[in-house]
């Protein structure tokens, strides 16, 4: 089985915080969306990979009700008791709690609500997934807590279902309307494969990723996203309102996947030109994905380059959620030889662009990159090769 981390060592941080050895540990991934941003809670298509960085949460069952949880990487204790199956209450948490007790909190709760019966545990969290920088830490976070939950109890969950619930948390616990993709890639991602993900109905396709000497790198503009979490909820809402603008002459739609570009552009002067612009965006991104899959099938990596760079231009033009860092990446990017295509990844705002480069590439990049960037942001990235793991798992 394949060892996410040094068992040894989280082991022997467990036995010194909590006392004993931890019964098991679970791993679940952050993700690279390699191309269909913003388009999974418009029930479009997405193509994520799983990446080789993890949350970790080594587990010991109580037998009580209570939840001991310490975060490593910030030295942070909080401890809570599961709720009942009769509260039905979003609880609100105290003011010192950590913010990322809400996700553990979320997950002990809706599990206990879908007729689970948990019992408590004593947990160690840590990762190596960077935290605000659009590769997913919070579902990472929420589905490695649920496997714990689960696993401690002695339960099991269909993964779909538990994709769903994860989702939940944050839109309940968190407060940001996201839609399934991270939750789902980090549940199902397999090494060297990419997941073609339809998510309204959540059917998956592991595609062969079969790069040759390309690589993907990813480039941390180290900005934080300040404004990812309500500007994510903004756009979700104009989508909405462009769905029910359009209903007037296309009823039986219920979402921005259900709009041909065809149909689109009969009404599209009816939408105001904002909105317009959001609409417009999402449904060249929904046939980009399936463009690029096709590509990537056929081996045509400069056609699956070129559709990353079309999906960054729409990111910033239409959609507008990029920013000059990541633009700048992305232009520094193209510019060296080899490189075949680039792109922001995540909500936006800041976070980490991903490029598709030959193996050459790399290092002319990395040079430029860390020499232009902090010329003019002032910040220091960061760089580094991405490898393409597998799913959560239980281990040791």
């Amino acid at each position: 089985m394949q060892q996410y981390i040094s068992c040894d060592a989280h082991v022997q941080k467990f036995q010194h915080i909590f006392g004993g050895a931890p019964d098991f540990i679970t791993a679940a991934p952050g993700r690279v969306n390699l191309i269909g941003e913003h388009t999974d809670y418009n029930d479009g298509y997405v193509f994520p990979i799983a990446i080789d960085k993890y949350v970790h949460i080594a587990v010991r069952p109580r037998e009580d009700r209570r939840v001991a949880l310490q975060a490593s990487d910030v030295d942070e204790r909080y401890e809570f008791s599961i709720p009942t199956f009769s509260d039905r209450r979003v609880l609100p948490l105290p003011i010192s709690a950590p913010a990322w007790s809400k996700y553990l909190v979320g997950v002990a709760t809706l599990l206990q609500r879908s007729g689970k019966p948990l019992v408590g545990m004593d947990a160690l969290i840590t990762g190596d997934v960077p935290i605000g920088a659009g590769l997913s830490s919070s579902a990472a976070l929420t589905v490695s807590a649920a496997l714990a939950f689960l696993t401690a109890s002695g339960l099991e969950m269909d993964r779909k279902e538990l994709a769903t619930l994860c989702q939940r948390v944050e839109h309940e616990f968190i407060g940001v309307k996201c839609g399934i993709m991270d939750q789902t890639i980090s549940l199902f991602g397999r090494a060297d494969h990419g997941l073609f993900l339809d998510c309204r109905s959540l059917e998956h396709t592991h595609v062969p990723l079969n790069l040759g000497e390309h690589v993907i790198v990813i480039c941390n503009t180290k900005v934080k996203r300040e404004l990812a979490a309500s500007e994510y909820n903004k756009r979700r809402a104009e989508c909405e309102k462009g769905v029910g603008i359009l209903k007037r002459w296309l009823s039986d739609i219920s979402s921005l996947r259900d709009v041909d570009l065809a149909g689109f552009k009969k009404y599209e002067g009816e939408l105001p030109e904002l909105t317009l612009k959001r609409c417009r965006y999402v449904l060249e991104e929904n046939a980009r994905v399936r463009q690029a899959v096709d590509a990537l099938k056929a081996g045509d990596l400069p056609a699956f380059g070129n559709l990353m760079n079309a999906s960054h231009r729409g990111l910033r033009d239409d959609y507008e959620v990029s920013c000059k860092e990541l633009d700048l990446l992305t232009d520094i990017a193209r510019e060296v030889t080899g490189v075949l295509g680039t792109r922001m990844t995540g909500a936006g705002f800041g976070g980490c662009t991903i490029t598709l480069a030959h193996r050459d590439a790399v290092e002319p990049l990395r040079t430029r990159v860390m020499t232009e960037y902090p010329q003019r942001i002032g910040i220091e990235p960061e760089l580094y090769l991405c490898s393409v793991g597998d799913g959560a798992k239980v281990y040791c």
